[in-house]
């Protein structure tokens, strides 16, 4: 068994330096009305080779090995933005993990995010995501993972990373299946249970390691609502998109500007959250875990969740489960917030329990799993694991883990209601939620915490 407490917050500036000064290779990003035939030509003009080019939305990704590839591309006047892209650390390492060894039982007792959201009265309603297609936009996702594998479509999933297929990541961890896990583990007896367990899931690496271009991010937005696009003809558009990433930039640095090309970069990105919202595609994005109140930092911007039409999702966490605790949503420790950002909050796990002390809690049919008591205040799902194996586990805690249960009750929405749009899935699932905190709308928990039961019987 491998535990290992990290940190939660990250301080902003740190992460914004970071951001700023991370390697820009030859890779750009182009923005015009509409791409055509006319655009591609103009990238070749100029030097460049096309990576895609999204026709409706009008945004692109070219390469060019000519440092001179920019400004003749600005120069033809085929674009209204030209700018050079930036690989970004999304997730930085703010989770904590422990593996664990898994056998033929289930974990649900440990499994305090399902509480929270009332989960199982959903299921007894019949709510389970069925016929619900739900892109995961992040790293590597271990597809033939016993809780994953029957409901991943592996025909669809794609790689927006070059050299690596949607199923490859590096270390036991791999978050894109932890979070996969957690909207749609399946209910076969084994290891843990998602929020919609009959959920359809697409792979969508924009990022390896966590880190990952403003390009990929935003072609994996792209692709996932509008795949024959990408010459995926026999694939369906996404329903939901989940993203449990995010990085926090200064708006204006000393200067007057950002880093290098940001805001452009922010902008295109924002452009494409709300291309998937006006194509029938709800965006569900992470609010970051640095403990900032966007409703107050006017000079700071967090994105994807502050970027267009989409959800932006706090955390919360109890402390000290094992010890009989059920603050579930209570706010945790590194969740961003703030009035006009937040929408709504998700159980997402914190690590403050002081002390090391031992629990247990048992495991079904029998058994029972020992560890740190604080460490079952985490949110455990599946994990890639060591080996050959497909049966790996793990607890992690992050506003990662909190937007795929938004993202798993949308699905159980979706489900039972088929014809909402973005527009309505966001008014149901505000008007199921309940109201925590402050009376109404209010700076951590927006609209209210979803609940799974009320979606589903409301």
């Amino acid at each position: 068994m491998r535990i290992m407490r990290v940190g939660i917050c990250i301080a902003v500036l740190a992460l914004t330096a970071a951001a700023g000064a991370l390697a820009q290779g030859s890779s750009y990003v182009l923005q015009a009305a509409k791409w055509d035939a006319s655009k591609t030509a103009a990238v070749a003009q100029a030097g460049g080779t096309v990576v895609f080019g999204h026709g409706p939305s009008g945004l692109g990704v070219a390469t060019s090995s000519d440092p001179n590839f920019l400004s003749k591309a600005l120069a033809s006047k085929a674009f209204q933005d030209v700018t050079q892209d930036v690989v970004v650390s999304w997730q930085p390492p703010t989770f904590v993990q422990e593996a664990i060894t898994p056998g033929d039982e289930t974990f649900i007792n440990l499994q305090w995010n399902m509480q929270a959201l009332e989960a199982p009265a959903a299921w007894a309603a019949g709510c389970t995501g069925q016929g619900v297609r739900v892109a995961v936009i992040d790293g590597g996702i271990w597809n033939t993972h016993v809780d994953l594998a029957a409901n991943m479509d592996n025909a669809c999933s794609v790689s927006f990373v070059p050299g690596f297929n949607f199923n490859q990541d590096v270390g036991t961890f791999w978050h894109a299946t932890h979070v996969a896990g957690i909207i749609a583990a399946a209910d076969n007896s084994i290891g843990v249970i998602g929020v919609a367990p009959k959920a359809t899931i697409i792979g969508v690496k924009s990022l390896h390691n966590g880190s990952g271009s403003f390009g990929a991010v935003i072609g994996g937005i792209l692709y996932a609502a509008d795949p024959a696009a990408f010459g995926m003809t026999a694939c369906q558009r996404a329903d939901i998109i989940n993203m449990s990433l995010g990085a926090v930039f200064h708006r204006k640095d000393a200067n007057g500007g950002g880093f290098g090309g940001g805001q452009s970069l922010i902008g295109a990105l924002g452009k494409a959250v709300n291309f998937a919202n006006g194509h029938g595609v709800l965006v569900v994005s992470a609010a970051g875990n640095n403990a900032i109140d966007f409703g107050q930092a006017k000079n700071l911007v967090d994105t994807p969740g502050d970027s267009g039409g989409g959800l932006a999702v706090s955390a919360t966490g109890p402390v000290g489960f094992a010890l009989g605790a059920t603050n579930f949503r209570r706010p945790a420790s590194y969740s961003n917030y703030g009035e006009g950002f937040v929408s709504l909050a998700g159980p997402g796990g914190d690590a403050v329990l002081p002390g090391s002390a031992i629990c247990s809690i048992p495991r079904v049919p029998s058994g029972s799993v020992t560890s740190f008591c604080w460490v079952f205040d985490l949110v455990l799902s599946s994990s890639r694991g060591s080996g050959a194996s497909t049966t790996s586990y793990a607890f992690a805690a992050g506003t990662s883990m909190a937007t795929p249960a938004v993202a798993g009750v949308a699905a159980l929405i979706k489900q039972r209601f088929p014809w909402m749009g973005p527009g309505q899935l966001k008014t149901f699932l505000a008007q199921t939620a309940d109201d925590e905190g402050k009376t109404g709308h209010d700076e951590f928990y927006g609209a209210g915490f979803v609940n799974a039961r009320r979606a589903c019987t409301q």
